[in-house]
């Protein structure tokens, strides 16, 4: 008997995971139905594969998108995270499983005890970033502590980032998921985190100038600026006695210092609108943040603002993004200034068909051990292969589709609301994804902490 799974939404993420299910759909007996705005724009090697039926739906027509649900045996849902409550509800009421790659909101999360009651297992935060992180960060520390060992430091960072063959500007980067989230990165209050059993808090204006370092063998060096919020998942990794716990993303040296520009300057800014946007100029846009001056030119007014010598390599990023053309012009009506920064930057950052990206993610594990301080760090790196079968994609989709067939087939079994830290369904999906490439490298180096009085 064939094992329906609906899937929401059919965006940037799905390729491996379509790719995936269909793969597997003879050998495990799965019908897939596909619902998009869009199911058109699906490739032809999915819509027209046997298993797989496509499905023009408006998420917001109740009576349809319910009975979708009705007539499956689990959801996916790849639509953006606010709307996956409404899905959730559906499920709850017709007795099906779910799978998102969201973070677990308030309000789903208030659904969990009806979820267990009815034995359904809601598996969210199962992407990359949240998803691998939580599944191999669990697996690291859940070894230490069969160990005999106590967690006294953990730091996770993670950057979707351009390939090397593909890094060819001087920001060396490009957008490889949602560029509102990239301008927008580190707003909604300071960044907060411990190091040595103290608070620490960054600020949003001086988040980008302190950041942290790291190597990854074979690719170079990375800094690492603070996430908003490291402490919220003291409690969920049961670390709530650990000395350090700091989470951050993950960019190339150099450009956590070059971005500050924007913040300094205002430009990500996305409290208000201005008004006459439509059909203004690059340089106007850079003008408006700058105090008049009958004599000298913008370029002049920026680097005085800024303080950056005309040698400089910030200089020459600023240039490449061609922030001062006269002729270039903003197209948004009534837009914030962090809008119109997005339009100028996916200009230059948007990844080309030849284009590959890459995802890169670093854990830091110190801990006390037959009373020494000992530490193991771990890392992943993966490459894209084209603008649609990308890095982002595969470890975002490949995870939830895992996820999703473990779950029909009662490999996963722990009912109620949940993200994926259990042994039981961490271990299963990160020896899947080892058959995809997507398995981490270990080594141990000095632990050396940090100095409580600094």
């Amino acid at each position: 008997m064939l094992r329906k799974i609906v899937i929401l939404g059919a965006g940037k993420s799905t390729s491996y995971l379509l790719d995936y299910l269909i793969a597997k759909s003879e050998e495990e007996k799965l019908h897939l139905t596909i619902c998009d705005l869009n199911p058109e724009g699906l490739p032809d090697n999915v819509k027209n594969h046997k298993a797989v039926n496509t499905l023009k739906l408006d998420i917001f027509d109740a009576t349809e998108r319910s009975n979708t649900i009705k007539n499956c045996d689990l959801v996916i849902s790849m639509l953006p995270a606010r709307l996956h409550i409404i899905v959730a509800k559906d499920c709850l009421t017709h007795r099906k499983h779910l799978v998102t790659a969201s973070y677990v909101s308030d309000e789903v999360q208030a659904l969990d005890a009806q979820v267990k009651e009815r034995g359904l297992v809601f598996m969210n935060e199962i992407g990359v970033d949240p998803g691998i992180d939580h599944m191999s960060a669990m697996q690291s520390i859940d070894k230490i502590r069969c160990r005999g060992g106590k967690i006294l430091l953990f730091e996770s960072f993670t950057g979707g980032l351009v390939a090397p063959e593909s890094d060819n500007n001087l920001w060396n980067y490009k957008f490889t998921w949602n560029p509102r989230n990239v301008v927008l990165a580190g707003q909604g209050g300071a960044a907060k985190f411990l190091q040595e059993g103290t608070y620490k808090y960054i600020p949003y204006h001086k988040l980008f100038r302190r950041t942290e370092f790291m190597d990854i063998e074979g690719y170079g060096k990375f800094e690492a600026y603070a996430n908003r919020d490291s402490l919220k998942y003291r409690g969920t990794y049961g670390l709530d006695d650990v000395l350090t716990l700091y989470r951050g993303t993950m960019r190339r040296v150099g450009f956590s210092k070059a971005w500050n520009m924007f913040v300094q300057m205002g430009m990500t800014d996305d409290s208000y609108t201005i008004k006459n946007s439509e059909g203004m100029s690059y340089r106007e846009f850079v003008n408006l943040f700058l105090s008049y001056s009958p004599t000298d030119s913008v370029e002049l007014k920026m680097r005085h603002y800024l303080k950056i010598d005309q040698d400089d390599i910030m200089w020459e990023k600023l240039l490449e993004l061609n922030l001062f053309d006269d002729e270039k012009k903003i197209t948004l009506k009534n837009a914030t200034p962090a809008q119109i920064l997005q339009q100028i930057l996916e200009e230059s950052w948007t990844l080309g068909d030849q284009d590959k990206d890459m995802i890169v993610m670093y854990h830091k594990f110190g801990y006390l051990l037959n009373g020494k301080k000992e530490q193991i760090d771990t890392n992943m790196v993966v490459l894209g292969e084209d603008r649609v079968h990308t890095a982002m994609a595969k470890t975002v989709g490949l995870p939830v589709a895992i996820a999703a067939l473990f779950i029909l087939n009662k490999k996963i079994t722990i009912p109620g609301v949940q993200i994926p830290i259990a042994k039981e369904v961490y271990e299963p999906i990160l020896k899947e994804l080892e058959h995809y490439g997507i398995q981490f490298k270990e080594q141990k180096v000095p632990y050396l902490g940090y100095n409580p009085h600094l």
